[in-house]
């Protein structure tokens, strides 16, 4: 299965600290998806499609999935034209 680096709208929340929380992800015109639980926030690597950030672990409809925020803009590794 190919991936490719998908840049994504996300919709985000910042506390009264300026801590950033994504609360929703917009695939495409068609697909929003809301992000249940954020369960990790770490520096890491997209190993996949490459890029380095702030990869957010986040529960969406039951499943882990990951979400990078990479100079400014936000990312996902994504079938291959999907």
């Amino acid at each position: 299965m190919e991936l490719e680096k998908k840049y994504v709208p996300v919709t985000v929340h910042f506390d009264a600290n300026g801590k950033m929380r994504p609360i929703e992800i917009e695939f495409d015109e068609m697909r929003r998806y809301h992000i249940d639980k954020i369960l990790d926030v770490r520096r890491a690597a997209c190993q996949s499609v490459g890029g380095v950030g702030e990869r957010y672990t986040c529960r969406i409809r039951g499943r882990e999935s990951y979400l990078w925020f990479e100079k400014g803009r936000w990312f996902v590794a994504a079938k291959d034209g999907k």
